[in-house]
Formats: structure tokens, sequence, C-alpha cells
């Protein structure tokens, strides 16, 4: 490991195949998936043989409709050592949602996945980050169905989600729930996306091993990233008729992403979320204050 720091990351994995992707909506409506091939299963396969050729834990944000097709893989992923937590349903945004829409849709979510994997479920991340500042309700609900943490903030703007008043570190937004956002690294004043997805492939990589760096050695706490199995996979079917801004955010450097991720997994020391944020000990503590939201202080990070 070369980060030059005992701090322990968190390596999260948001299980969805390619069609569920926001940005492919207009061109792959819901009532179409079925008519694409699903890929889901063999290229999280591809994650989980990474992963066990590195050592590394990771948390597996799975969509209910995942499981339901691939229990098997679901429990593969328990087996091999990592946190199974939740995606929600089937990617539908908050946006879209009542707050009790959003509950009918995360506890069917965490009774399946708990069912398929006989072990509680802990965490849940919203597709496509939409706890946003229309959608703060959810943290409440995710408290009352017995969430433990949330990492579904993305303290950046960006066209499709985002709040970036909120903390850039851990914090608890409602009694009896941990928000954890994705990381960001601050540079000249600006808050900057550090904590993988398009930005990872878009970004030289030793951009990205500078900025998170910069997170464990200057702030001196963990970082959180993700990725998506689909990006593994330069193979996979093309819709008709994509602008610009959505072929780069698909599927630029998707032909490069594995040896990325290969030489991430050796830079940094990685673990499962619920270890470092949501159990016993230092690494669990946010901020003091219950009911903190944006601008609250982001409060004690552990090392593990």
């Amino acid at each position: 490991m070369e980060n030059g720091t005992d701090i322990v990351n968190a390596l999260t994995v948001d299980v969805e195949d390619y069609f569920h992707v926001t940005a492919l909506e207009p061109h792959i409506p819901r009532s179409a998936w079925g008519r694409w091939p699903v890929r889901v299963e063999a290229n999280t396969r591809r994650v989980l043989e990474l992963l066990g050729r590195h050592g590394a834990r990771a948390t597996f944000f799975v969509l209910g409709w995942v499981a339901e097709r691939f229990p098997g893989l679901v429990r593969e992923i328990a087996a091999a050592g990592h946190e199974v937590a939740s995606h929600g349903w089937d990617h539908r945004r908050l946006t879209g949602l009542t707050p009790e829409d959003f509950r009918r849709d995360v506890l069917r979510a965490r009774i399946l996945l708990e069912d398929v994997t006989g072990m509680p479920v802990r965490g849940y991340r919203a597709p496509s980050f939409s706890i946003t500042a229309r959608t703060r309700w959810a943290h409440a609900v995710l408290a009352e169905t017995g969430h433990a943490y949330s990492s579904s903030v993305y303290p950046v703007r960006h066209d499709l989600y985002g709040m970036p008043e909120a903390p850039r570190g851990p914090y608890r937004p409602v009694s009896g729930l941990v928000e954890v956002p994705v990381t960001t690294v601050r540079i000249a004043g600006l808050t900057l996306p550090a904590g993988g997805g398009g930005f990872f492939r878009l970004y030289p990589y030793a951009l990205s091993r500078w900025a998170l760096r910069r997170v464990n050695r200057r702030e001196g706490r963990p970082a959180v990233f993700y990725f998506h199995p689909w990006e593994l996979d330069p193979a996979q079917p093309r819709p008709q008729g994509l602008g610009l801004r959505t072929r780069v955010r698909h599927y630029l450097n998707l032909e490069r992403m594995e040896d990325r991720l290969g030489r991430l997994l050796a830079d940094f020391r990685w673990d499962r979320m619920d270890r470092i944020y949501a159990g016993p000990g230092p690494g669990a503590r946010a901020s003091a204050a219950e009911g903190a939201g944006p601008g609250a202080a982001t409060g004690t990070y552990g090392r593990v």
C-alpha cells in the first residue's frame, strides 16, 4: 500500500446493469429493459474476482431487481466476505417518489436482500445519489425503516444530482442514521469529485490517486469510492442516437477501468462501509449533534 497512512478507505460497488443508468433512460426506458441483454451477473463476478486477487473487501449496494433475478450472485457476494447493502428496488430516483413510495421501495429491497443472504442490511445508497436538498425527507424514512447508514449524498454541483451545501464528511441528518457522502477534495476553494464513477475514468489515474492521498493525509479521514460492474464491460450494447455528453459519461475509458481499479486496490487500503462507519468503535462516529444538516460539523473520523 502506498497511501502512506494507516487509514482504511471504504470501497463500494453499485450493483446495477448498464440499462439501469439514469443517463440512458431516454434511450432505454424501463418498459424496454426486458429487450436488452442482461450483463450484470457476469460483470459482478469480474468485480469479485478482481477484489479477491487483491484481498480487498467492499460494500455492494445491490438493486432488488438484480437480487430477485440472481439470488445466487448476492449470496456469492456475502460468502466472499463483502457487505450486502441496498440500492433500492429498481433504480427509481427519489425526486420522482413520494415519502410513502420510497418507504415501500426500501422495505421491499431490504426484505428481499435479508431473505437471500440471511444477514441484516444496514446500509443504503440512493440511485444516482438522489438524496438532495429536495429529498432530505428520505433520511428520516431510512432511519425509521432500520437502516444504520446511508451513502446517498454527493456534495458537488452536477446536472443530475448533488447537494453542494452538505458536509463533505459523515454527519447525522436525523437521529439514528449516519450519512456518509462520497469523497470530494477541496482545491483552490472548489469542491471537486474524487470518489469514483465517471470522474475516475475521465481523470488521469495519477490525479485520482493524488486526490485520495490528500484526503487521507491532509484531512486524516477515510475516502469513500464507488464504481459499477458495467464500467468493466467495454463490450456492453450501445443504444443508437446518444448525445456527446452521454457517450462521454457512460463509455469513456471502459477498456481501461479494470487496470485502473487494480492500481487503486494496490495503492490504498480498502474495507466495507459497515466496518468503517456503522460498526462499534471510533469509525462509526459522525457529528455529535443529532439532526445536524448541511453546514454542520463533520465530526470525528475513525481509523481502523
